[in-house]
């Protein structure tokens, strides 16, 4: 696609995903008319369909939204880096990385705030990620290599976790629903804690474009080109880890947005990386948001966590 119309695609995806947020307004445990909805949106008046827009609903879909682009760019900077097309935060053992972690603070260190969470995810996710890349030889090795990697690092703090579990209590129940990836009563101070790091990995992503299309060639390429490469991936391994980081301690870990959207936006075939970059964000958010609506619809009054949904 010409630059034109890659444009006009990421506006058509921003738009659906819109309109799935508009309409997760209505249903639910109390479903609203779509009157009551405007009411509640332009005029609200503090009742109980004022309460379930503000407090509940839209929030939680717009934390979904901000969750899926972070995961999908997260997932794309990955595959850039390290160029295998089967990168992605949890094939690659960052998602664990900073699960394992934050899962370890909320049961043994219940006094640690959970704003500090985003950092002790991202400190997990990168040493998880030096580990994987070490084993598939910087991310330059056979795909197979950082697959089987990801896979026993993965494995390795999953065991960790469930292990930990074991001390939660009456906890563990929330902390398995929290582990399968879910919205549930997410709030605006959620999104406010999410959105910065999300911010930073996608930001940074466009901001550093030309690099990331540098690092689809070889590193002696790429050198050749003038890419410092000692300073720029650990820079967009950290930029690619940020979202993970504050999406995690949020939502769980939401499984297979950040493999299958930078896919996908490659099939459309943008015009330049800032595009891709850009579709690919659209992309996330669009499936992250349908499968929250469908994974609290699916089952009303019950829910599934949107991890399963994904």
């Amino acid at each position: 696609m010409d630059a034109r119309k890659s444009l006009i695609a990421i506006g058509l995806i921003v738009v659906a995903t819109l309109l799935v947020i508009a309409v997760g307004l209505m249903p639910g445990a109390r479903t609203l008319s779509f009157d009551a909805v405007l009411q509640a949106l332009f005029n609200p008046d503090g009742k109980i369909g004022s309460i379930l827009v503000w407090t509940l609903r839209l929030p939680r879909s717009l934390a979904a939204a901000t969750a899926g682009a972070g995961l999908a760019v997260s997932g794309y900077l990955l595959q850039s880096l390290t160029r295998n097309p089967l990168a992605d935060p949890g094939i690659t053992g960052v998602t664990a990385g900073a699960i394992a972690p934050i899962v370890t603070c909320f049961v043994f260190l219940p006094w640690v705030s959970g704003f500090a969470y985003p950092f002790v995810g991202l400190a997990g996710g990168l040493a998880a990620a030096s580990v994987t890349f070490w084993v598939s030889r910087g991310g330059n090795g056979h795909p197979l290599h950082l697959a089987l990697g990801g896979v026993s690092v993965s494995l390795f703090l999953g065991a960790i976790t469930i292990y930990v579990l074991l001390f939660a209590g009456p906890q563990s129940t929330a902390l398995l629903f929290w582990l399968a990836g879910g919205f549930a009563g997410r709030t605006w101070t959620n999104l406010v804690q999410m959105l910065p790091w999300v911010a930073a990995g996608v930001s940074g992503a466009l901001v550093l474009h030309r690099v990331v299309a540098m690092f689809s060639l070889s590193d002696h390429s790429a050198a050749a080109m003038g890419v410092q490469l000692n300073l720029w991936k650990p820079v967009l391994l950290v930029l690619g880890i940020c979202p993970v980081a504050g999406v995690a301690p949020v939502a769980g870990p939401v499984a297979f947005v950040g493999l299958a959207a930078p896919h996908i936006a490659r099939l459309l075939k943008p015009r330049g990386t800032i595009l891709e970059i850009g579709l690919t964000a659209a992309l996330g958010a669009l499936i992250v948001t349908t499968a929250d609506l469908i994974a609290r619809t699916v089952a009303i009054p019950k829910e599934l966590p949107v991890g399963i949904v994904t």
